[in-house]
């Protein structure tokens, strides 16, 4: 047997999955001949017991074999294949073309009954299909029984039931027992919202100058974002922010005494990355925030940025943590074009245990504070070795947490943090606009790197406001949050996007007056009030993800077609065998990728993918808007930006 799956080819790291996650299993097994094999599937869950599935065909002439199992307990799995010599199939295909041709029928029906005998004589069959078998044996073997109601024996369903769950095996081949890591539900599975909690409650004083919102202002802000819906909330820095080379609005580099800086500058004198800024409140505070959040069904996720502002008490007691250039300065962080003299890059170099024990520790005390989420920032600027070590120590003591990696970087290292424990990752979503990017990128993500890379589909960051949604106008914002919500398990947004904030600083791809560098006074409610906010959309988006299993799984996707370039289609199917719920679940989305006009066009789905044969009809019912068509094959499809630029359709079962 070859290339079993799940697995990281040619690598040392272990696939995961996530708790509920519809996995496909697949192996290449084959022998020599023309006598036919059966493979099986030997699950091993985390209590150690064991499960037995038949694997399949997959009909690609490539000897492939396959199977999918819902994973519903968190913890290491193994798995195992097993390939032997499937003594009914043989008998079966042989019998059914020998007796219908009149050859060798004696033989055929003998070798059947002493087949049935066979089976019939296992202790472990039930006793109901033991004495079926016997039956079938007895007509098989009856002199004054033609053979075309022996061919009935052949053909009976319930006996090919009876040795596809028990087959008789012979010249089995035992694969090796492979590991398969599941994580919990929210590794996998999440709808994502930040906002900086010093805006959410922040007031204009008198004199001009804004008053920093707190813990206990932002925990007013909580009801609303689960209102809409989202299940993770996401913090950025919440620490004490350093006053030298503090950045003022929009980057600048003087600041006036009352601008806040940006959380990313970490550490001053009330502390670092193990405090919470005072303008904030206190650990108690915050303790009180994540259990306001909890009690709204929301998980607090904390933003892990390993660097220090030039006053963070690091620079004063680590200096060996940091570059030191040769006129005795030290080295501050750079992305070109960017500059961020407000911050020291960590050096892992000089004293990489002393580095990785604060590190440990930091993350530790913030368990301790509630804290089960680290959304981490540019984790592809530190050593792999040092993720890889850091995530396999936590998860060791306390396995429910979870580590998202903002690696907006190059594909390998991208894949490596993954294979090395990032439960998710932050992807080149964001930049893939046109029908062909997004067919390529959808695919990939849910066949070829999905045994370890799970991408998180943020759909703006304080960071990223792409040319897509600067000059889309309102639709933009509508079809890219509908293709995130449904196009992987988890995606993301950031504060401002449903209030459509879409002004960028000149030649940059970032917000006009960035929140990064000073608050950020909104008015939700009023917005909603005045139809001018996306919330009501969202909320229906974040509805529609709750009510359908299949857009709560990552590999179930599958592209089809359409006439037009600016119109994307694809779905996601759940059968009723995996569904939680028992019933088949089948989600069609049709986006119209133009922001700027009405398209018409005619989609060709292909209907196997969710079990209805070419030319069937079926009845789907349009989710955002409640209509309810028939289609089949071919439809047409008008799409107005304007209006309704996105369809999600649910394919109705019959009856």
């Amino acid at each position: 047997m070859l290339h079993p799956h799940p697995a990281i080819p040619g690598e040392a790291y272990q696939p995961t999955a996530f708790a509920g996650e519809i996995v496909p299993f697949r192996v290449t097994a084959f022998r020599e001949g023309h006598d036919l094999i059966g493979v099986t599937l030997r699950l091993r869950d985390p209590g150690g017991t064991e499960s037995l599935h038949r694997l399949v065909p997959r009909g690609d002439g490539l000897d492939s074999w396959s199977t999918e199992v819902a994973l519903l307990v968190q913890g290491l799995w193994t798995f195992r294949f097993e390939a032997y010599a499937d003594t009914f199939a043989a008998w079966h295909h042989a019998a059914e073309v020998k007796i219908a041709a009149g050859v060798d029928t004696p033989l055929m029906r003998e070798s059947g009954a002493l087949l049935f005998d066979r089976a019939a004589a296992e202790s472990d069959r039930p006793a109901a299909e033991r004495r079926l078998l016997r039956a079938r044996a007895a007509v098989l073997r009856d002199p004054d029984v033609g053979d075309a109601a022996a061919l009935e024996v052949v053909a009976d369903p319930v006996v090919a039931a009876a040795f596809a769950a028990r087959p008789v095996q012979e010249l089995t081949t035992l694969g090796t027992d492979l590991p398969l890591r599941v994580e919990r539900e929210r590794a996998g599975v999440g709808a994502w919202y930040e906002f900086f909690p010093r805006s959410e409650g922040a007031r204009r004083l008198k004199d001009g100058r804004v008053k920093s919102g707190t813990f206990r202002t932002a925990a007013g802000r909580l009801p609303a974002v689960a209102g809409m819906g989202f299940d993770v909330l996401y913090l950025p820095p919440i620490h004490p922010i350093g006053v030298t080379n503090r950045k003022g609005p929009n980057n600048t580099l003087v600041a006036a005494e009352s601008d806040p800086g940006s959380p990313w500058a970490i550490g001053a004198e009330a502390g670092g990355h193990d405090a919470v800024h005072p303008d904030l409140g206190t650990l108690a505070d915050f303790r009180a925030f994540v259990r306001a959040a909890r009690a709204e069904g929301l998980e607090v996720a904390l933003d892990l940025a390993l660097q220090a502002s030039p006053d963070h008490p690091w620079v004063r007691e680590h200096p060996e943590w940091f570059t030191t250039l040769p006129d005795g300065t030290i080295a501050y962080a750079e992305n070109p074009p960017k500059k961020y003299q407000d911050i020291y890059p960590i050096n892992f170099d000089n004293d990489p245990e002393g580095i990785r024990a604060e590190v440990l520790r930091i993350v530790r005390h913030w368990i301790a504070q509630g804290v089960r989420i680290f959304r981490v920032d540019n984790p592809h600027t530190k050593p792999l070795q040092f993720w890889e070590w850091l995530i396999a120590t936590v998860v060791r003591t306390d396995p429910d947490v979870v580590f998202l990696a903002e690696a907006f970087t190059r594909p390998a290292p991208m894949r490596a943090l993954a294979k090395a424990g990032f439960a998710q990752s932050y992807s080149y979503f964001t930049w893939r606009n046109t029908k062909a990017e997004l067919e390529e990128f959808l695919t990939e993500a849910a066949t070829e790197t999905a045994d370890y890379l799970r991408p998180n589909l943020f759909v703006n960051t304080p960071d990223i406001l792409t040319e897509y949604l600067q000059f889309g106008g309102r639709p933009a914002y509508r079809i890219r949050a509908a293709i995130a919500a449904t196009g992987a398990p988890s995606y993301g947004v950031y504060a401002g996007y449903e209030l459509y904030e879409n002004v960028a600083r000149p030649g940059s791809e970032e917000n006009i007056d960035n929140e990064k560098y000073e608050y950020k006074l909104r008015d939700w409610d009023g917005a909603e009030a005045a139809g001018d906010s996306l919330a009501p959309f969202l909320r229906r988006l974040n509805e529609i993800r709750r009510a359908h299993p299949a857009l709560r799984q990552l590999r179930d996707l599958s592209v089809h077609w359409s006439d037009d370039d600016a119109i994307l289609v694809y779905s996601k199917h759940v059968p009723a065998a995996l569904s939680p719920d028992g019933r088949a679940d089948t989600v069609i989305v049709v986006a119209n990728l133009d922001p700027h006009s009405v398209r018409e066009t005619t989609v060709h789905l292909d209907t196997r993918v969710w079990g209805a044969a070419p030319g069937d009809r079926f009845e789907v019912e349009e989710l955002l808007t409640g209509a309810r068509w028939t289609w089949g094959e071919h439809n047409y499809v008008r799409l107005d930006a304007f209006a309704e630029p996105v369809h999600i359709l649910h394919v109705k079962e019959p009856g």
